[in-house]
């Protein structure tokens, strides 16, 4: 049976070329990009569930209100570890990570220097928390001793094979020798940890043995046993900040009470965020990697429902449409005696069969784009040939799909009823008009919505590329590990600025895009009330720094060379201002310590107020920022002269070349660091267009079937018309206005639901662009003028066609 339904449906299939392409084809769309999206959304989902026992493990977090600022970390202070070990019997490991950026290393005997990015200080403990394994060296003895060290794979190899890396030395930059005591794996590329490559010991790093409680600068890990609760450990952490967070701020505050810090607003709370959660789920200063945003996964998510849900509603749409021709195949079949159950299991066979002629068809093309969706989304995705769920998950997706597709359809014209399929009233038998427009409009509702969804995406990132930051980020090349130079550094600053491709430059390790960061907590001279503490980033920089970036001094003066108390003074921004609630004429010349210990080179006076400019990104809102001098020359930022770039960097770097021959040259623009800031949501802009595209372009293959089913359901309509004198405007008009009201009714159910959405998502944004008519407006002619487009072709065609040869037969 199953076979005869198999050769009978071949045969439909190919009786009817037209229509079974429209529905391949606009599976194979709704397939292929329903696949994609499911593979980023499982490699995604998948992070860090790689790791043994990572349901158990997590990470601690501070949520912090301070001196007029909140600050919700992903870090703690140093000492965490050890006393979540000792006081806390539940905890199995603990371990600390402190990220310190790259790293310029050479082996030892070498001239030539190494650069490594994702160096860390750590504890021994992180390798039998995570479950990583050594490839060589003792796990009991690995990061015991202070300066030694573990190196990925790749790292390794960089400097020696991997089978002879223990016991070899490296040397750093500073000239302090590290030994290597093991080799790991490199670490997925779906973890946090996937940046790293060099772990130190944590035992050689002094600031990891200072108890205090005000500084969190740490990624702490725990592992918790297998019968603890997430809830009843976190409400344990309370115990922490009672016992030790207070107890050392007495120390800096002393005769304060908790009573009085919390009276004053003022708190601490440690949370903790399960370690599959991190990447999706935590948006916290001091993570240890961009992370995604859930969100975005549910956005993904729904498109690919999307382009699937369209493709079915257009296999029903077309199916229903095109039953007309079948009215009297089914009128025929149940005179000879087939039942309608018969029938279902033929139709529900064409459906099938179109499924898996489909999902081959969106395999081949899944493959075909794969690279440049790789490309796009900035993964290393790949179809898993021999993973067996794989295959069942797809096909049984297939089957479901084929299944919900033919359902209706073949509920539907299996009912028709012999005597009204033969009589000659097809039409009649048909029917099915009211489902179909509603299909229509749900199809180009969806459309529209993702059309307002792309223009709002894009015009935020428009927003924030054209946006006055504060500062100047074009033309601006920023040196890497310039530090490593020593006393060279002046002298490398000194011969940039003598180029004439350059109009300034300035050493520092903190810039406004992402860099170094340093918090610290204030108190004007004579204050020592810690409701009056001012919380502000402390930035360290030279003197040319505000004309690099060319920073407007709103109020007072910039910092001057040749003063010497200029070593002691202090640059606030104007959210500065607003915390302390003065105006820039009163804060000048006020002093302000961030120790309690009055003495005179530990105060800063105020010498001048800078504008506010955008150091974080535009999701946040501009906080506390000082600018101090002072010696941290991470990096340089150098300001280019409009004209050749190629040649301003050849020449830097022959300066580079000539003052340190043994480092490499390392620079980037500094917008193209600006643009990474926003890298998810420029992947998730390409990846609303590519998608909406291709959904606009389902819902239009279906509109397009259904105007030539229209067209030749009127054929000898449109003969008489024309016949009694009308045109072939009025006829293609007549034709079109149909369907041109269902796509206006699809802009007015889409347009509130696209503009509640999008305000969702752009509450995200502290700076954002408002959702305007216009956006909906044009959304709104967009879908018409596609809907025209699409609709006008049959229309014009079949108006065109001669009377004689629609009505020659009556």
């Amino acid at each position: 049976m199953f076979r005869n339904y198999l050769k009978i449906a071949w045969r439909s299939l190919k009786k009817q070329p037209f229509f079974t392409f429209l529905n391949i084809f606009g599976l194979t769309i709704g397939m292929a990009g329903g696949l994609l999206i499911s593979l980023y959304i499982y490699d995604e989902l998948s992070y860090d569930k790689m790791f043994p026992d990572a349901e158990h493990i997590y990470r601690i977090n501070a949520d912090i209100k301070f001196g007029g600022a909140e600050n919700i970390a992903a870090v703690v202070p140093a000492s965490m570890a050890e006393v979540l070990e000792k006081d806390f019997p539940q905890v199995e490991a603990a371990t600390r990570f402190r990220t310190i950026g790259s790293t310029l290393l050479k082996k030892s005997g070498s001239l030539r220097n190494v650069k490594l990015d994702g160096t860390t200080y750590t504890d021994p403990s992180f390798l039998d928390l995570f479950g990583i394994d050594l490839l060589v060296g003792d796990k009991e003895t690995v990061l015991m001793e202070p300066n030694t060290v573990v190196l990925t794979k790749s790292a390794a190899e960089k400097f020696f094979p991997i089978t002879e890396a223990v016991g070899q030395a490296l040397v750093l930059e500073s000239g302090d020798t590290f030994t290597v005591t093991g080799v790991i794996e490199d670490l997925p590329k779906n973890s946090i940890l996937h940046d790293y490559t060099l772990f130190i010991a944590m035992s050689g790093f002094a600031d990891a043995k200072i108890p205090n409680w005000g500084a969190h600068n740490y990624n702490t890990f725990v592992k918790l046993s297998k019968l603890s609760n997430e809830e009843d450990f976190e409400a344990s952490l309370e115990y922490i900040v009672d016992t030790y967070v207070l107890t050392w701020a007495q120390t800096v505050f002393p005769g304060m009470t908790a009573e009085q810090f919390d009276a004053s607003g003022n708190y601490i709370r440690y949370s903790v965020t399960p370690l599959t959660d991190i990447h999706l789920h935590s948006q916290r200063k001091g993570e240890m990697n961009a992370n995604n945003s859930i969100q975005n996964i549910y956005i993904l998510s729904f498109i690919a429902l999307f382009l699937m849900v369209l493709a079915s509603v257009n296999f029903m749409n077309l199916s229903t449409a095109s039953s007309l021709k079948r009215a009297k195949e089914v009128g025929i079949r149940k005179t000879l005696g087939s039942n309608r159950f018969a029938l279902i299991g033929q139709f529900l066979t064409e459906s099938g069969l179109i499924s898996f002629a489909s999902l081959l068809a969106a395999l081949g093309l899944t493959i075909l784009l794969l690279p440049y969706f790789n490309d796009l989304s900035d993964k290393q995705l790949s179809i898993p040939y021999l993973e067996a769920y794989f295959w069942m998950i797809l096909i049984g997706a297939t089957m479901v799909l084929g299944l919900l597709s033919g359902i209706y359809p073949a509920f539907f014209l299996s009912r028709f009823a012999p005597i009204k399929a033969l009589s000659g009233n097809g039409s009649s038998a048909v029917g099915g008009g009211k489902l179909r427009n509603g299909l229509v409009v749900f199809q180009f509702a969806i459309s529209v919505f993702l059309i307002v969804a792309t223009l709002v995406v894009y015009g935020q990132l428009q927003f924030i590329q054209q946006k006055d930051l504060g500062y100047q980020k074009e033309q601006v090349l920023i040196l890497n590990d310039v530090y490593a130079l020593g006393s060279r550094t002046k002298v490398l600053k000194s011969k940039i600025n003598e180029l004439p491709q350059t109009s300034n430059a300035t050493l520092s390790g903190y810039f406004p895009t992402p860099s170094f960061r340093s918090n610290n907590s204030f108190f004007e001279e004579g204050i020592t009330d810690q409701e009056k503490a001012l919380s502000m980033q402390t930035w360290e920089v030279d003197h040319d720094y505000v004309k690099t970036f060319n920073i407007n001094i709103v109020a007072g003066r910039d910092f001057d060379q040749t003063r010497s108390t200029d070593s002691s003074a202090m640059l606030i921004n104007q959210s500065t201002l607003k915390v302390l609630g003065m105006s820039a004429e009163e804060v000048l010349g006020k002093r302000f310590t961030s120790n309690m210990v009055e003495t005179e080179h530990e105060f800063y006076t105020v010498i001048g107020v800078i504008n506010d400019f955008h150091y974080e990104s535009l999701r946040e809102t501009i906080s506390p920022l000082s600018l101090v001098i002072g010696g941290s020359p991470g990096s340089m930022a150098i300001k280019l002269k409009s004209g050749d770039f190629s040649q301003a960097v050849a020449e830097i770097e022959s300066i580079w070349t000539q003052l340190a021959p043994d480092l490499p040259f390392n620079y980037y623009f500094m917008d193209s660091s600006f643009d990474i800031t926003y890298q998810a949501d420029q992947r998730l802009g390409k990846l609303f267009v590519i998608f909406t595209v291709l959904s606009i372009l389902v819902a239009c293959l279906g509109l397009f079937g259904l105007a030539a089913f229209n067209a030749e359901k009127r054929t000898k309509e449109i003969g008489i018309r024309k016949v009694l004198g009308a045109s072939v405007g009025q006829i293609s008009i007549k034709l079109s206005v149909d369907f041109l009201k269902l796509v206006g009714l699809a802009v007015l159910i889409s347009l509130p639901l696209g503009w509640y959405a999008m305000n969702k998502w752009l509450e995200e944004f502290s700076y954002k662009i408002e959702v305007g008519w216009w956006v909906l407006a044009l959304a709104a002619i967009l879908a018409v003028s596609i809907a025209i487009l699409t609709v006008s072709y049959q229309s014009i065609k079949a108006a065109m066609v001669n009377p004689i040869n629609s009505l020659g037969t009556e």
